[in-house]
Parts: structure tokens; sequence; C-alpha cells
């Protein structure tokens, strides 16, 4: 049957399918990313299914597909999380057996979300490549029917219902953008676009540091990376799918990638402008939007998954802060004599910062009275704020250096 996927009339069945199990997701005009680009621009928030994202569409799909006797054996996967919730829903749904392989560095919300669902979790391996030679080992022992993440044309067809509906509720979008890990999305997505308006475009948004579809592109066939290393876990894959390469080949118009650091300045962009928790794979198309050489163009950016476990949202989003100077940390010398800490405090209130941190260093000069350090931890409003009150610090003589912020 796999050979027969990716059709029109596959991706219809899918569409109807997949809605015994997903949540409606309108487009969501954003302003701000629309003032941003100078396009109009709108959000898939696929973030809001109930599984936290897109892969249970290919998922619940795929299950339609099997045979009573495989669903009677269960079935088994290999995911970073995402995937992982979508065949342990699906698998419950269809009262099935799951066992699911995950990464160790897999994010514990993943972890207990899969385990929520009623499935087997083995934890293993550092990376997806890893965790699915595994689960491909279990699956041949136990007689299980694995349910690949991405490399499944079945799978793919459900992914890409995803374009369906964003072309129902948006007949006359230029752009699509669509996150990129293994392909399975990007091909799902990309063929149905092409399949009703082969004049939209789809570009396809890696994270950097584990680009494997666009190095594949480059060389003209499926390429497997050295090493991965990325903050996007759920798009961290070595090795790109060889039965769905095929398909990015001819409807990927262009592959863009994205730096770690362009990710959580987007995380920061979403919560504060629209409310929304994205995790950093779903918002690799977001960060994508700013190298988008385009105007005035319909374009949506599907965001995947939301699933982010609290510890790395923290991280995040005080990178984030750092990285738009809201917070920053000075170090400055002064005379260690009574008054001078208040000083330097009233110089920064009086420029409306903020001291969230203070480090005393009496020992940084043999002769205190000269010298003592103090590194102050000050939150601005921006990088204009920031400036002026490290130029008001200089002005009062205390001729303050950045330095890396720890908080």
């Amino acid at each position: 049957m796999e050979e027969k996927m990716l059709t029109l009339e596959k991706f219809e069945e899918a569409s109807e399918i997949v809605k015994q199990v997903t949540l409606e997701t309108k487009l969501v005009f954003s302003d701000y990313l629309s003032s941003l680009t100078g396009n109009k621009v709108y959000l898939k928030p696929e973030n809001m299914q109930f599984t936290g994202a897109y892969k249970v569409r290919g998922a619940y799909y795929k299950a339609s597909t099997l045979s009573a006797e495989e669903k009677e054996k269960g079935v088994i996967t290999a995911s970073a999380g995402n995937h992982a919730q979508g065949v342990a829903y699906a698998a419950k749904r269809n009262n099935m057996k799951a066992t699911i392989v995950m990464p160790t560095t897999t994010p514990l919300i993943k972890v207990n979300r899969t385990k929520n669902f009623g499935a087997d979790v083995v934890l293993y391996g550092d990376v997806y490549d890893e965790a699915c030679a595994k689960a491909y080992e279990l699956a041949q022992e136990h007689g299980y029917t694995f349910i690949h993440p991405f490399d499944d044309l079945a799978v793919a067809t459900g992914q890409g219902t995803i374009a369906m509906e964003i072309i129902k509720e948006l007949p006359l979008v230029d752009y699509i953008l669509v996150p990129i890990g293994g392909g399975g999305l990007a091909a799902g997505v990309s063929t149905l676009a092409k399949l009703l308006n082969p004049k939209i475009k789809v570009i396809g948004v890696e994270p950097a540091g584990a680009a494997c579809m666009k190095t594949s592109i480059n060389k003209g066939e499926v390429t497997t990376l050295s090493q991965v290393s990325t903050i996007a876990d759920g798009t961290a894959v070595k090795t790109p799918g060889s039965k769905i390469f095929p398909y990015i080949q001819d409807n990927i118009d262009e592959i863009i990638t994205i730096e770690d650091e362009e990710l959580i300045v987007s995380f920061l962009d979403m919560v504060e402008n629209h409310k929304m928790v994205v995790e950093n794979s779903g918002l690799l198309t977001v960060a994508a939007l700013k190298h988008l050489d385009v105007k005035d163009k319909k374009v949506v950016a599907i965001l995947s998954g939301g699933n982010m476990d609290v510890i790395t949202m923290s991280s995040v989003v005080q990178q984030g802060l750092i990285f738009r100077d809201r917070i920053f940390t000075v170090s400055t010398l002064l005379p260690d004599k009574p008054g001078e800490l208040c000083r330097v405090a009233g110089v920064i209130a009086e420029t409306n910062g903020n001291v969230i941190k203070l480090e005393h260093n009496q020992f940084v000069s043999t002769n205190r009275n000269a010298a003592v350090e103090l590194r102050i931890t000050i939150e601005a409003f921006g990088s204009e704020h920031k400036q002026q009150i490290l130029e008001r610090l200089e002005k009062e003589g205390y001729l303050p250096k950045v330095v890396r912020t720890n908080i």
C-alpha cells in the first residue's frame, strides 16, 4: 500500500481520518511578525494539539492502515518525544500495545506524557538514531510493527493533512514554512501543497547544527552527518528518510538553516506577543521569517509542537533576555569605602535600571582603598536603555565593562 501514498486521493482520505483525533488549529494572524517582516504572516498552531504536536496525524493515519494481525501484535517506534506521544495516543485509541524507545536526553515532560497515554517507554541512546536502532531490534524480537517517525509514506501522508487545512483556510497562500528533522512533515506538506497549487512556495527550515536534509539535497543523495548539536531536540536527526527524500527533492523550494540563538529569541517573541509556548523545533519557522527575502506575501509558519519542560523553558527565557539586552552584567572598580555601593545603585536607579544581583570582590587589588571589583547584573528595557545606563555610569567615573551574565 505504501507505494500508493502521497496521492491526492490518499491525502483526502487521511484528512477525514485524522479529524477523529485532532483539534482544529485555525490560522493565527500575527500583527507583530507581519510588521517585522513586511509580509502577512499567519501561524499554524499545531502546538495546540491534544498531544502537543502535529505528530498524532501521521501516527493515527498509519494505524488506520494496519491489518488486524498487526494491531494484535502491537506497534513500536523511536522518537525524541512528539512522535512518541502521537503513536502512544493512536495505539490507545485503537486498543493496541505500544512500545516507545526514546533517547536518554528526551525532556521529562515528553517521557511522562508518553507513559500517561499507556505506552511502555524504553530509554536508550543519546540521539534519535541510536534509539531507532534499538527499536528495530525490539521489533524483530517481538514481532511489533515499527512506525517510523518520518521515513514512512503513510505517516508522511497523515502529516501532509496540515497543508489541506492551510489551503482551505487561506487559498491564496504564497509561502508555507515547515520544520525539517527527518523530513516526513516536509514531504507530506510540500507534496500536497504542490498538488493543490504548484505556485505555492514551500520552504523547509532546519537547525544549523543538524542540517542533514540540506546536506543531502546539496549532495543529491541521502547523507548521514557525523554529529548533531542543537537545542531543537525534535529535529536533531543525523540521517534524513530515504523513502521521503525524492518528495523533498521534487517539492521543497528552498531550505533555510537556523542557529540556536535565533530560536531563543523567537521563544520570547511567541511568549510575549502571542502568549504561546512553542518548543525549539517548532520555532524554526518563526526564526526563518526574518531570512525570507520577500515582501507583501501571505506566509504561513507551521508551529510543529509545544512540548517543552519547565527547566528548559526557564533556561531559554533567561538566555533570551540576555540576547535582547534586557539583562546584562557590568564590572566596575570603586574605592572600598562607605557609601560607594549606595552611590552606584543610585546612579542605576536614576536611569530606571533595576539591580537584580551584586557581587563584591575585595581581593581584585592588594590596595582595597584604591579599588575593589563590583559586578552588577541589571534589568533593562532593551539595547537602547542598556546603552543609556552604561553611558551614565561612565559619566560618573565608574568605567563599566560588560561581562558574561550568569544568573
